[in-house]
């Protein structure tokens, strides 16, 4: 997967001291600061820009330039900053908010599909901070439907509702089948153990469907519509690069 593109932003001057630190941490990060601190980054090593006027007028470029916007901003300004440029997390970028004190890393959107969880636990080892993570598959340390396998290629492939649904099933700790028939075995990757109330197997014909609330599978055959309808939301398929 490329890098993602990540922006620092400051509005403040003590702001602006924490993003310098960050900074030589994070070198290939870019950074956002008002021209009125110009003089704690203009011997930063990477690229720096300085806005005037109000900041709001930053955000719509913002969204359109990065991956990830981390704010050394207070939560309730980002939230209203950032709430009229909302589309879906499927487009968002990774929006995350640090403290000013660098206690604190929050992933406030874009947790899964943005990556904004990821980054906020990359920034927190790096700050020696605590992660906030909200999301109920990191906090519940199970599977997390939508991204299941990204970093080895894997393309997810359900209607939306079906990902809902499942997510749901999987954090309640209903019982659900994963059918692995191709790919990597390594795509659990918590330090966790897998949750008990996910149960492997290597082929579909193995499962008996009456007995799981939903089925991952781990395919690249073909998935007949009859079988779409009778699994009725509780069904989602990963594709794997051959």
């Amino acid at each position: 997967m490329p890098t993602p593109k990540i922006v620092l932003v400051a509005i403040t001057k003590h702001g602006a001291k924490q993003v310098a630190q960050l900074a030589t941490k994070l070198p290939d990060a870019d950074i956002l600061v008002s021209e009125k601190f110009r003089d704690l980054l203009e011997n930063s090593h990477q690229p720096v820009q300085f806005y005037s006027g109000p900041f709001r007028e930053q955000i719509a470029r913002l969204f359109t330039d990065y991956d990830q916007i981390v704010f050394f901003v207070s939560l309730g300004a980002v939230v209203r900053l950032v709430a009229p440029f909302l589309k879906s997390k499927d487009e968002d970028p990774g929006i995350i908010v640090i403290d000013d004190a660098a206690q604190f890393v929050i992933p406030v959107l874009s947790g899964h599909v943005g990556g904004a969880n990821a980054c906020a636990e990359m920034l927190a080892d790096l700050l020696q901070a605590t992660p906030v993570l909200t999301t109920a598959s990191d906090v519940g340390n199970t599977i997390p439907v939508d991204i299941l396998g990204r970093e080895l290629g894997w393309q997810v492939e359900a209607p939306k509702i079906n990902i809902t649904r499942v997510s749901a099933h999987v954090v309640n700790e209903e019982p659900i089948a994963f059918v692995q028939e191709v790919g990597s075995k390594n795509w659990w990757t918590r330090s966790t153990p897998l949750p008990k109330n996910i149960f492997l197997f290597e082929n579909f014909a193995g499962v008996d469907l009456s007995q799981f609330k939903a089925v991952l599978w781990v395919t690249n055959q073909d998935v007949p519509d009859s079988l779409w309808q009778q699994l009725n939301e509780s069904l989602v398929v990963y594709r794997v690069p051959e």
